[in-house]
């Protein structure tokens, strides 16, 4: 898993958030303000509207058998949100947050700020024999544009950081008999950010693993997990960096094109004392687009709202994510005919 639009948008603030908080009580208090009371009403209600969905979709397709059409449908959803897929595919994603937490002072109100990040990441698979490993490998880089405090005021957009990682999908489990898919491998994160303000500073590594599970027709659920540590900085006063960062993922068809998603949240939980720990819940509606002559596609639109945050005095508060979905399955079928021949 990478860093996702949530995390890195506020980059700056968790490094300042670790080395520069405010002297100010009522802002250290904010800082480590928990679930209110309007945010317990409206995580309430997205789970209760979310397990209704889900209770009602998996009993409807309890009770119908799917088409050819409809099966090949819900592979293409599965595919499209699922993080160890071995379709090629690109997505583009615009996360747009009109409201921020932070506090409100001379000459800048931070929660004023309306931040923006554009996201584009490519899901690469490499199947045996165009691999170093036996076993399936999945690249995931994410190229981001983000948008930060200027010193003149206002925003400016720069590059953030490069976050990857290379995951080795497992063998021992038959993905086609058991529905669970699990992948390890190493996360790295490059310091290749434009401006101070748009990224940690950071070299870092670590661990990373995903798993998946996709056994009940018409859903598909699990996590990509990575927790990477800084090594090496651009500069002498960037702090360190040890962050747990988990991605749930979650897929649901609905009906024809239709299908409920949840996979850009990403919660972080800094593992330094006073690091920033943030848990934001996502949840949208996805398309299936197949037209002749083109390319698969999906467009999909998700809210995301922060339901808890610690030591975070400026995040996200609210974030709409806009994005598309390119898949190549032509890549994807002249590496299986390779693996074949050889």
């Amino acid at each position: 898993m990478t860093r996702s639009a949530s995390s890195r948008s506020i980059m700056p603030i968790r490094t300042s958030a670790i080395t520069g908080r405010s002297s100010r009580p009522s802002e250290r208090n904010g800082s480590r303000r928990s679930l209110n009371p309007r945010s317990a009403i409206k995580c309430a209600t997205l789970c209760s509207i979310l397990l209704l969905a889900l209770s009602q979709a998996i009993l409807a397709q309890a009770q119908t058998t799917p088409t050819p059409d409809q099966l090949e449908e819900e592979k293409l959803e599965r595919d499209f949100t699922d993080p160890l897929s071995t379709l090629p595919q690109l997505v583009v994603r615009d996360a747009y947050t009109p409201a921020n937490y932070g506090p409100c002072t001379p000459p800048a109100c931070l929660r004023n700020y309306e931040t923006n990040q554009v996201i584009i990441r490519p899901l690469i698979p490499r199947v045996p024999p165009n691999t170093l490993l036996p076993v399936p490998q999945l690249i995931r880089p994410t190229f981001a544009l983000v948008t930060v405090q200027s010193s003149r005021g206002g925003t400016r957009t720069e590059f953030g950081d490069l976050p990857v990682f290379d995951l080795a999908v497992l063998p021992w489990l038959d993905g086609k008999k058991t529905g669970f898919l699990v992948g390890v491998g190493p996360a790295v994160v490059f310091p290749t950010a434009t401006s101070r303000s748009a990224g940690q500073g950071a070299w870092q590594a670590g661990p990373a693993v995903g798993a998946i599970y996709k056994g009940i027709p018409g859903l598909l659920f699990g996590f990509i997990a990575q927790n990477p540590v800084s090594f090496a900085y651009t500069s002498p006063k960037r702090p360190p960096q040890n962050t747990l960062e988990f991605q749930p993922v979650l897929a649901l068809h609905l009906w024809e094109k239709w299908y409920l998603r949840s996979a850009e949240a990403d919660w972080t939980i800094g593992w330094r004392r006073h690091s920033p720990t943030m848990l934001p819940l996502s949840l949208g509606l996805g398309r299936t687009l197949v037209r002749p002559g083109l390319p698969p596609m999906s467009l999909f639109v998700t809210g995301q709202w922060m339901v808890y945050r610690q030591f975070a005095p400026i995040a996200p508060q609210t974030t709409i994510n806009l994005g598309l979905t390119v898949a190549f399955p032509e890549l994807q079928g002249l590496w299986e005919q390779g693996a074949q021949s050889n």
